[in-house]
């Protein structure tokens, strides 16, 4: 048997089976007919991998191969739309690379705490059950097989984060302070902001919401005032990198981004610790903050000093976004290995 924790998020798909770990763009592509296949240089060790996949949801091209090489690709804020179109191949292109074919597997992912309730059991459902794949390579080759999905658990996004913090990889508690106090989660996502508290490990009703406070609304106001300068709209999933970078060249022009970034990130981070504050009024006996996702990295150094509470320190060697994911599979090491 083996373990995998999936976590399906609006901008990436990250997946980790405690040894190896993958993270891509969640974004589908039309496959191409690819008419000339030899790489004509040798590669500087970042390319990524070769993602074509086909499911019972039909042939598709995945992550950077989506974005490069398709003409028509599937990009969602929507969740419905995530969960109908896009998180069954997403999650077994994320998967088939990671496990050998029939064998029995087992998996742990998550939802925004606002679609929890009414996506968990259909997410489920997709998931869990016997999926004969095929993976096509570079070359054109393709490999047959079958992710022998037995087992799935949805919790709420956020307790990712807490389990990563609370838990071992042999899935036993090393953190034992986290399991005896009241810590809040800010888990800032691409669509999504989730909070939520956890008391002594149990879930909080009260403390918990989700907000369309997602690094997407800064990378919105990013994207605006990229088109009134250039003319051009910018597709949201190729931002990662020029933010990041702090310039972008469009149609040979360069565009400096910090101050623009800057300013999108300061409204957002207000927003969230507004919204925060707000809803754990009544929890002034939390403990500890813990901010998390790729989003929460990003905010963090703007969002922490607004915050009414104690921020704990943040692993900065750790990558942020995959500590859902990571507490996913450490959750289900804690489940199923005892």
């Amino acid at each position: 048997m083996q373990i995998l924790g999936i976590d399906i998020g609006f901008g990436f798909t990250k997946v980790t089976d405690g040894r190896n770990a993958q993270v891509f763009k969640s974004v589908l592509g039309d496959p191409a007919d690819i008419q000339f296949r030899e790489q004509l240089l040798d590669a500087d060790g970042n390319v990524e991998p070769y993602r074509h996949i086909e499911t019972e949801d039909g042939e598709h091209f995945v992550g950077a191969l989506a974005e490069s090489q398709s003409r028509g690709r599937t990009f969602t804020l929507d969740q419905e739309q995530l969960i109908v179109k896009s998180a069954r191949p997403l999650a077994l292109a994320a998967a088939a690379p990671l496990v050998e074919s029939g064998e029995p597997l087992r998996v742990v992912t998550g939802l925004p705490i606002s679609y929890y309730k009414n996506y968990r059991t259909q997410l489920t459902n997709l998931l869990q059950q016997r999926h004969e794949v095929t993976l096509v390579n570079a070359k054109g080759e393709r490999t047959e097989t079958v992710l022998n999905i037995e087992r799935v658990r949805v919790v709420p996004q956020p307790f990712g984060s807490l389990f990563n913090a609370l838990l071992n990889d042999m899935g036993r508690a090393s953190n034992p302070d986290f399991s005896k106090q009241k810590i809040g989660i800010i888990d800032v996502g691409f669509r999504t902001a989730d909070y939520t508290i956890s008391d002594k490990t149990r879930y909080s009703e009260r403390g918990s919401q989700s907000a369309d406070a997602g690094i997407s609304r800064a990378f919105q106001a990013i994207a605006s005032a990229l088109q009134e300068k250039s003319g051009v709209n910018i597709e949201l999933y190729r931002l990662f990198e020029a933010v990041k970078r702090g310039s972008i060249k469009i149609r040979g022009r360069t565009f400096e981004l910090q101050g623009i970034t800057q300013h999108a990130f300061q409204r957002l981070a207000t927003s969230i610790a507004t919204d925060v504050n707000q809803l754990w009024a009544d929890d002034w006996d939390i403990d500890g903050i813990l901010i998390t996702g790729g989003g929460g990295r990003a905010l963090a150094p703007l969002l922490s000093p607004m915050l009414q509470g104690e921020v704990l320190d943040d692993d900065l060697s750790e990558d942020a976004r995959m500590k859902n994911v990571k507490g996913y599979w450490k959750y289900g090491v804690h489940q199923w290995n005892k």
